[in-house]
């Protein structure tokens, strides 16, 4: 699934988009002059290149154009974070109007160097509330620093998938809900053969595709920057007790030597190979878009699907998870942005539109209207996630200046930690605050 594979990856990439996007500072005049009831044509850029993802964004673009026939909209996919940069910088009449992208860790720097205009003045012109209008957390990744540089455009959320048959095989009878009772059955779930297992009840290692530091950290509610925009990871008590948490149960299930050697058996995590595809780990942490992968790929056993648990201390908050997504703005360099501005209201708050959207490619509402629309896909696994991105506790990676660096630089500390190259817990996180803080000072 193309766009999964490039949100993936766009992580490993943010750094350097980061730092061309430095040079793409575009001017923070704000003011759209152009007349967007008159005959025009604006170009929109996005990302998606599976046919049914295509077909979804060109029947909307084609709904939009009835009710909007003066305007003509010129539709192009495939684009990356580095090309709209590249773009954007360079403007002129080849630059597109309207922008998508699946790089959340980006907003910071598209808002902060006004690459994408200012959409506050918009909303008001439209009479749209934005907190009434959309979650809390898509609100807060597409924006920075009091900037709303860009809105949501369908969600991501992570929740606990499960194997029914191996949970019926162990005895099991329902899904955990704290920490606690998810490490007793991750350890009754898992079958050693030898030096490796014939069935893994879960992954905890850093390396575990979905299981990083950045999704996991949500059931702590963990808190990346202090109030004046101060890496905080060592002093949120939540950060220690997700390090600890990952340590105990990479000792509980076999060791970090173990479990490395048994997840190069692994096939890719978006093909038919997956690992909980396959069979051979009972558990996993992963978004909505994996129920209907299984479908895909075929899989035979039972597929449970649930919130992931929480930590034994705050069992009141069980439903939440890490929540994500795409984003949608109109670029600064537009002439047109009166236009662009009605095909991202359209997109992003038309009801149906944003309904059949989510059901075409089997992602998460970003609308509290289209989150309740009857028209949404009824299947029950879905419906889990649908939850989980309403839930008031659900969280998500605030913007930064410089996109996701500070979560590269945590993610290489867990890799380092598991791996007892760096076993210092506290002096470790200490050194994440340090690098953290000059890395954004050295972006601004």
């Amino acid at each position: 699934m193309s766009r999964l594979q490039k949100a993936a990856a766009a992580i490993a990439a943010t750094a350097a988009i980061s730092l061309l996007a430095s040079a793409c500072t575009g001017s923070s005049n704000n003011t759209a002059t152009d007349n967007p009831n008159k005959d025009v044509t604006i170009t929109f850029w996005h990302g998606w290149t599976a046919a049914n993802e295509v077909q979804a964004i060109n029947a909307n673009v084609k709904t939009f154009e009835k009710v909007h026939p003066n305007i003509h909209v010129k539709v192009q996919g495939n684009i990356t974070d580095d090309k709209i940069n590249q773009a954007l910088r360079a403007g002129g009449a080849n630059a597109p109007d309207v922008v998508s992208s699946f790089t959340t860790d980006n907003v910071g720097k598209f808002c902060s160097s006004h690459a994408f205009a200012d959409l506050t003045p918009y909303l008001k012109k439209s009479g749209i509330d934005a907190a009434k209008t959309f979650p809390k957390p898509m609100l807060d990744y597409t924006q920075f620093q009091g900037t709303r540089c860009a809105l949501p455009l369908l969600g991501d959320a992570y929740g606990l998938y499960y194997n029914k048959a191996a949970f019926k095989d162990a005895g099991i009878t329902s899904p955990p809900r704290t920490l606690s009772e998810f490490k007793a059955d991750a350890v009754r779930l898992t079958k050693s053969k030898g030096d490796s297992y014939s069935q893994l009840g879960y992954m905890p290692d850093w390396h575990g595709y979905e299981s990083t530091v950045t999704h996991l950290g949500a059931q702590w509610s963990n808190k990346y920057f202090d109030a004046d925009g101060k890496s905080d990871v060592a002093k949120d008590p939540g950060f220690t007790a997700m390090f600890k948490w990952q340590q105990d149960m990479v000792k509980s299930l076999g060791g970090f030597t173990k479990l490395e050697k048994y997840r190069t058996t692994f096939g890719d995590e978006f093909g038919a190979k997956n690992p909980f595809q396959t069979g051979q780990v009972a558990m996993a942490i992963d978004g909505e878009w994996r129920a209907s992968m299984t479908k895909d790929a075929g899989v035979k056993f039972g597929i449970g699907v649930a919130p992931f648990p929480v930590p034994d201390d705050q069992a009141g908050t069980y439903g939440k998870g890490y929540t994500t997504g795409t984003i949608i703005g109109v670029a600064n360099t537009s002439a047109k942005k009166n236009a662009a501005w009605e095909l991202v209201k359209f997109m992003t708050t038309d009801t149906d539109a944003v309904v059949s959207f989510a059901n075409a490619i089997h992602n998460v509402p970003s609308t509290f209207a289209a989150l309740k629309s009857p028209k949404l896909d009824k299947d029950p696994n879905f419906r889990t996630f649908v939850a989980i991105a309403q839930n008031a506790n659900s969280t998500t990676t605030p913007a930064s200046v410089n996109g996701g660096a500070y979560q590269l630089t945590l993610q290489d500390f867990g890799y380092a930690n598991e791996s007892g190259k760096q076993p210092d817990l506290a002096a470790g996180l200490k050194g994440v605050d340090t690098q953290v803080d000059k890395d954004i000072a050295q972006a601004k």
